[in-house]
């Protein structure tokens, strides 16, 4: 059983209560009782008490009673923050007690503000108060509002922060004097509600705030203001309708008598501005468009110093870092809004959103190259094979899948092994639902890496975009990890091969020995390497808030700060590789490679062992003098 709705009077009469207006020190008692008489022994005029009146023993005088509710150290003082009708009932209540009675309360009060007492109801006794001017119930559970219990004589009601879906319900019988009104933090939805902001039913408006709401109608909502020749504040702020080009300057041009437009003043160069626009109504873009970028990443720990060095045989391990941010996807747009699908930050089956960018824009990598547009058949029979592993620092690794790895087997009995086989995925690397992830290009560990990062979303789910900028967005630093390992030769198909006779071996070991050669760059790696699944590991991921931009505020600018990653030993030990680096860059500009068994160079001469009409078997490198 739902308990009974608690009507305003009812919150009033509460209110009143707990000021203690007749309970010491305020009202009659022991502590006054000599002041006054019966009052069936005075006339009305004769009970407000004289001064020069004894005070009998055990009473308190005038002035100590009101030392004792003025006073803020009293522990009857009032709350911090009360209302100064609160504070001259208590001061009467001291002085005049016996004119307190209900009369006087509903003749006396021209303001009631009851916020946040959980009011769901504006019940009819509120009509006593025959002289209430403003109403505020604010952050309160109301739904709809019976305008036949309104006081004819409003002038303010607030309604901020409630639960009210239409206007509806207001437009019923409106307070005919009412010149303010305030619905903003409701649920007003639909284009519909613009057609009770007229002054059909609000011939007196001077001001209006509708914000924070989820209104999308911006042309018809202009047109029913425009009837309001009275308005001069007009708050539009929050709904998703500011959120589209040229929104300010549209109800500007289209509201000529307009004071303050979302607490910012109408400046006459605005006006002047935006002359005209009002007439291109129908050519507004009915849609939002937002600009992300990304500066650089500072302060990052180069990781391959922790690593050793690789082999002839590898691991050549090969480090990248990128930037991610999550944003709405745009399910009313064209299609597939960003043109392909990059990549996906987690195995088939795992996740369901995927890494997009825009075509449109160059100079994006996707964050997995190797993953094909579609699994191969393995990969659709089999579970998935990318696997967690744990670093030795106990941070957790995910590999990304590729198109190239190697099927697991088809038939997993036990529900507790496929569970094993799965990765176990850092939450950060997958968006949250009904959002997709962007990323920046993948760049090199440097001391400061610039990601010059610029991407426009163009989005037409208006009521989507603000329930996405009211929660933000999470912008996360990943570090990629790819091990390369020498590609390893095929096993010979034919058995045969082996009995073949030696002149033949011959001819397919130069040929051989050739390829190995084409192969091999300057370095002398061999190119053709074998690369494992990327793994990733996020370096730092935090909230940005992104709700000023609902506020009116044209850009938002946020310095993430993901705390001390790099140390002391690590940057020493960046700084020895660096070292290391350039001394083998010294090294090898003073060597070349043999090329003849000519003299590359003038004034350079061929080691002991070479002649000149063939080629050196031992193939000495030529020395620079």
């Amino acid at each position: 059983m739902e308990p009974p709705a608690l009507t305003v009077s009812a919150a009033v009469r509460e209110h009143l209560r707990k000021l203690g207006l007749h309970e010491f020190p305020c009202g009659t008692g022991s502590w006054n009782k000599s002041r006054f008489l019966p009052q069936t022994c005075r006339a009305w005029r004769e009970l407000i008490p004289r001064e020069e009146d004894a005070v009998g023993p055990g009473e308190e005088t005038v002035d100590a009673l009101l030392g004792l509710v003025c006073c803020p150290h009293s522990p009857w003082a009032l709350l911090e923050g009360s209302s100064a009708e609160d504070r001259f009932l208590r001061e009467l209540a001291v002085q005049n007690p016996l004119m307190l009675k209900d009369s006087f309360f509903y003749t006396y009060f021209r303001s009631l503000r009851v916020v946040d007492k959980q009011v769901s109801l504006v019940d009819k006794d509120l009509l006593k108060f025959v002289k209430l001017e403003e109403l505020v119930l604010s952050a309160n559970q109301i739904k709809e509002i019976d305008t036949t219990n309104l006081p004819p004589t409003l002038k303010v009601l607030e309604l901020y922060g409630n639960k009210m879906t239409s206007m509806e319900c207001l437009c019923t019988r409106p307070p005919p004097r009412l010149q303010h009104l305030g619905l903003g933090h409701n649920k007003l939805l639909g284009p519909l509600e613009s057609v009770y902001v007229t002054s059909d039913y609000w011939p007196n408006l001077v001001s209006l705030d509708l914000s924070f709401n989820d209104l999308t109608d911006l042309q018809g909502m202009v047109a029913g203001l425009r009837t309001l020749r009275h308005l001069r504040l007009l708050v539009l702020q929050g709904n998703p309708l500011a959120l589209v080009p040229c929104y300010r300057g549209f109800v500007i041009d289209s509201l000529s008598g307009l004071c303050v437009l979302d607490d910012i003043t109408v400046a006459s160069s605005e006006k002047h501005l935006f002359r005209g626009l009002s007439h291109s109504g129908d050519l507004l873009a009915h849609e939002a468009r937002l600009v992300v970028t990304v500066g650089h990443v500072r302060g990052v720990l180069d990781s391959s110093v922790l690593d050793p060095e690789p082999g002839p045989q590898g691991p050549f391990i090969a480090y990248s870092y990128y930037v991610t941010y999550e944003f709405v996807e745009d399910e009313e747009g064209e299609g597939n809004e960003y043109g392909r699908v990059l990549a996906e930050v987690c195995p088939w089956g795992l996740c369901s959103r995927v890494l997009r960018v825009s075509c449109q824009e160059t100079g994006f990598r996707s964050l997995g190259e190797d993953i094909p547009k579609e699994p191969v058949k393995e990969a659709e029979d089999s579970v998935e094979s990318g696997l967690a592993s744990q670093s030795r620092s106990g941070e957790l690794e995910v590999s990304v899948v590729s198109g190239a790895s190697v099927p697991l087997p088809r038939s997993i009995d036990s529900a507790e092994e496929l569970a094993k086989l799965r990765p176990r995925l850092d939450p950060r690397l997958c968006p949250s639902p009904g959002t997709v992830l962007f990323s920046t290009v993948r760049k090199p560990w440097s001391d400061v890496i610039p990601c010059d990062y610029k991407m426009q979303h163009t989005l037409k789910d208006l009521v989507l975009l603000k329930a996405f900028l009211l929660s933000g967005t999470t912008v996360t630093i990943v570090e990629e990890k790819t091990l390369s390992w020498p590609a390893v030769p095929p096993s010979p198909s034919n058995p045969s091969a082996a009995e073949k006779g030696k002149g033949e071996k011959d001819k397919k070991g130069k040929k051989k020995d050739k390829e190995e050669k084409d192969k091999k760059g300057n370095d002398g790696k061999d190119k053709d390497l074998r690369q494992d699944p990327p793994v990733l590991r996020v370096l730092g991921s935090g909230p940005v808030v992104l709700e000023p931009l609902l506020s009116g505020e044209p850009f938002v600018s946020t310095v993430c700060n993901f705390g001390v990653v790099r140390t002391l030993e690590t940057d020493r030990l960046t700084l020895y590789r660096v070292q290391q680096s350039a001394l083998e860059a010294g090294r090898s500009k003073t060597t070349l490679p043999a090329a003849s068994g000519e003299s590359p160079l003038p004034g350079s001469h061929l080691l002991p062992g070479s002649s000149r009409g063939g080629r050196d078997q031992r193939s000495p490198s030529a020395l620079m003098t």
